[in-house]
């Protein structure tokens, strides 16, 4: 099977990639990366030449993107995104941009070049922000609600999907999870910063109360279970992932302080997001039963194997 991984040189797309080049030997893959800020070449430098090929390139540019897919994959996976919030909530642009417009693109290309498969990769954040307490989790039939402009273009994405697999017959499957963590992590991101920040003793911006909550997975896990979806997902489903590893943002940075041995002094609450959601909480009873996906990691082993990478890169 040869796989064409959009964003494949951020966080979670390279983490993906190294995945299926480990664990799915009749697989090979083209990465296609921007190579924006969140892009990073060395998270796929080293990777096995022969079974992946890296190209750079905007998916927003259809003449790149056609002349990309000449090798006829036999499927798409959208990993490219803006995806931090802040940054969409100062200018929304470039995320209407990348995460509207660029899917349309990719959805029209596999049409044309006849893929078999398209996985859009989206988030939690469509759905909006659940009750403060743990007697409701979203699941697949959860309604949109999007309350920042990052998560409402990549509600709008999963509407493209759903219309290309409606209108054309499309062979399309989505996939949301939430909070992702572990190893090569832009530093914009909550447990990267905190780990930096951290280890130089500087100062760990917390917003607000630091009360709210996110359902974290350890990146490879999340990974894992998209590889699933696209084998043996259903053609036009959502699956919802996630690790059932609600916490509180203030109890993830005190875990980490008190794994690195850090006084909590450190911490340093600031002004609240605007928009900021409170509670994210992912039902994975859907891809659990159908697909048999199942985390390998818990929160301590995850969190260690990313500190001790952090470590080891700040050595």
């Amino acid at each position: 099977m040869h796989l064409f991984v959009t964003g494949g040189a951020g966080f979670i797309g390279s983490a993906f990639v190294r995945i299926v080049l480990a664990e799915a030997p009749d697989c090979r893959v083209t990465t296609f990366d921007a190579l924006t800020y969140a892009g990073n070449l060395d998270n796929v430098h080293d990777l096995d030449g022969k079974r992946h090929r890296f190209i750079q390139g905007d998916i927003v540019d259809r003449d790149a993107v056609r002349g990309a897919l000449a090798g006829r994959p036999d499927a798409i996976l959208n990993f490219a995104a803006e995806s931090h919030v802040d940054r969409s909530i100062q200018a929304s642009d470039a995320f209407l941009r990348t995460n509207v417009l660029g899917a349309q693109v990719l959805l029209d290309a596999a049409r044309a070049f006849g893929v078999k498969r398209f996985l859009q990769v989206s988030t939690d954040e469509v759905m909006g922000s659940l009750p403060d307490d743990d007697s409701s989790y979203f699941t697949e039939a959860s309604p949109y609600a999007p309350n920042n402009p990052y998560a409402a273009s990549k509600a709008a994405a999963e509407h493209l999907v759903r219309a290309a697999h409606h209108t054309f017959g499309l062979d399309t499957v989505i996939t949301r999870c939430g909070n992702n963590y572990g190893p090569r992590q832009h530093r914009e991101k909550l447990i990267p910063l905190l780990l930096t920040n951290a280890l130089h003793d500087r100062p760990i911006p917390v917003y607000g109360d630091g009360r709210n909550i996110r359902d974290w997975i350890y990146v490879d896990d999340h990974c894992r279970a998209i590889l699933a979806v696209l084998r043996r997902g259903r053609i036009g489903e959502i699956y919802n992932i996630g690790a059932r590893n609600e916490r509180r943002n203030i109890d993830v940075v005190t875990s980490v302080l008190a794994a690195l041995g850090k006084p909590a002094s450190l911490i340093q609450f600031v002004p609240d997001r605007l928009g900021h959601d409170r509670r994210y909480a992912i039902d994975p009873t859907k891809i659990e039963q159908e697909l048999g996906w199942r985390p390998r990691e818990t929160w301590e082993s995850g969190l260690a194997k990313t500190i001790a990478w952090y470590q080891a890169k700040w050595r």
